[in-house]
């Protein structure tokens, strides 16, 4: 019984000690719950579900509140108003990139999703500027979706009605627009590289949001000469990192200073400027990883999202047939969708927006972190407090969307059945750091779902009640189950 005393007296000096030394360093963040020494919170949180947590803590601690991943404090911004404050009233202050040790490791502060600082800003910058200039948010990004369409449509025909898993060819058709602003080139749906450069991009984004991941960012030192799943996530992306190499090789050889065909040569181009300058954005690695962010983010998110739109329409055929009355009114049946048509189809609009608002694909967002020190609120954050913003809370406000867990296209329509806006709609985060993509992915979505239901009547496997659209993993991102389904050529 003295042995026992002995060790709870031990363990709550630790702990005191651990509390004060974290406050001392850190100034007054919001309160949490009670962290322990070295593993923080992390038994406190359902690491497959960590937006499930995060809302049960809120409920408790409000919409400011600490908790620790490890011994690392991480502030929770939870519900609009939070998410709005910091990120866009306060836009430039919480605009770094906070820690995400497993994907550091393989990119080295490299690119644009993880990068920070002069890095991220010239990155990001060149870019947007080079996306602009090939043809983004302009009509002639949308001839190519438009076309690639066609090629998608083309191809479910091919599965003859049987069942198929759409994984793939929703992937293909995805990927290949960004294909062709990298590499200006397109790739058939059955070519072997690009099908295996797609799996290396799926699995990365799966293995990503397991739970062992989450640990493994909790635990970096520990986790990572363990064996696990994060060695399969390092090789996948070597090898995606091969993959690109060679293209940008390719591209060093038949390079015309005067004519650039796609980001690589723009790229290649402002590399030879700068060539003499120390240090510089513009690096061969750096390329590297920056295509492997864009075309990773333009290919998994879209072609999942799309994967999970067509989920929710065999389970709710009677949206399906609303959508389709409104596709057949306004396009007809041979007419390709454009995005002129959006304005004019208020549902399907409402649509696309409900299915990114429901299947809440990045919960928490990847972590912020403040540029400098700042008074948040009653709290004082010092320069590199880490911030997670959970969209799921924006995006599941019950006040705005009214049964938030309920699928409803309802949702972003008025009485008079016109398309609303709304504030809270932010599936791509918002503020400095929102997804530079949004445009390009607003018109895949829209073009693509708008084909498809077009072309097809969509026959599920099971009876629509029994489908589960439950994620099969919800961490980083929430990974929509595989299914098969029947397209009916219509």
């Amino acid at each position: 019984m003295n042995l026992f005393i002995i060790l709870v007296v031990c363990l709550l000096c630790l702990i005191s000690l651990f509390l004060r030394n974290q406050n001392s360093s850190t100034g007054k963040l919001p309160p949490g719950p009670l962290p322990l020494p070295i593993i923080g919170n992390i038994l406190q949180i359902d690491t497959n579900n960590i937006s499930k947590s995060l809302n049960k803590l809120a409920e408790v601690y409000g919409p400011v509140f600490t908790v620790y991943f490890g011994m690392k404090p991480t502030v929770v911004l939870h519900g609009y108003d939070a998410v709005k404050e910091a990120l866009i009233d306060h836009g430039e202050v919480f605009s770094g990139r906070g820690s995400f040790p497993v994907i550091y490791h393989m990119s080295r502060g490299l690119g644009i999703v993880f990068s920070n600082g002069e890095m991220w800003k010239q990155t990001r910058r060149f870019a947007l500027t080079v996306l602009r200039n090939m043809g983004m948010g302009k009509r002639t990004i949308e001839d190519r979706i438009q076309e690639e369409a066609l090629c998608l449509v083309e191809a479910i025909k091919k599965t003859n009605a049987s069942p198929c898993d759409p994984t793939f060819l929703l992937g293909c058709a995805s990927c290949n627009v960004i294909c062709s602003i990298m590499f200006q080139n397109r790739y058939e749906y059955s070519d072997k590289k690009f099908l295996t450069l797609m799996e290396y991009f799926y699995e990365n984004t799966r293995i990503s949001s397991t739970s062992w991941i989450q640990i493994y960012n909790a635990f970096p030192f520990l986790i990572h000469y363990l064996p696990g799943c994060h060695n399969e996530l390092f090789k996948n992306v070597a090898m995606r990192n091969k993959f690109i190499l060679e293209k940008i090789k390719e591209h060093q050889e038949s390079l015309d200073f005067r004519n650039p065909r796609d980001f690589i040569d723009y790229f290649l181009i402002k590399m030879e400027k700068e060539k003499h300058d120390k240090p510089s954005a513009f690096t061969l690695d750096n390329l590297i990883t920056t295509i492997g962010d864009i075309i990773g983010a333009g290919t998994a998110t879209t072609s999942s999202t799309l994967r999970y739109g067509l989920l929710l329409l065999l389970k709710y055929p009677e949206v399906t047939a609303k959508a389709q009355k409104e596709i057949e009114r306004v396009i007809g049946k041979h007419r390709s969708p454009c995005m002129q048509d959006r304005s004019n189809m208020p549902y399907m609009d409402a649509l696309v927006h409900e299915v990114q608002r429901f299947i809440d694909l990045a919960p928490n967002s990847f972590p912020h972190c403040v540029t400098q020190n700042i008074k948040f609120r009653e709290y004082i954050f010092p320069k590199g407090t880490e911030i997670l913003t959970s969209l799921s809370s924006v995006l599941h406000d019950g006040k705005e969307f009214p049964n938030p867990e309920r699928f409803d296209p309802g949702h972003f329509l008025d009485e008079n059945g016109n398309f609303k806006k709304s504030d809270y709609f932010m599936p791509f985060s918002t503020g400095k750091r929102v997804c530079a993509g949004e445009g390009l992915a607003r018109m895949e979505l829209f073009i693509y779902l708008t084909s498809i239901l077009q072309h097809f009547t969509l026959k599920p496997l099971v009876d629509p009640k029994d489908i589960d659209t439950t994620p099969v993993v919800n961490g980083v991102v929430s990974v929509p189950p595989f299914y098969k389904l029947c397209f009916i050529p219509s």
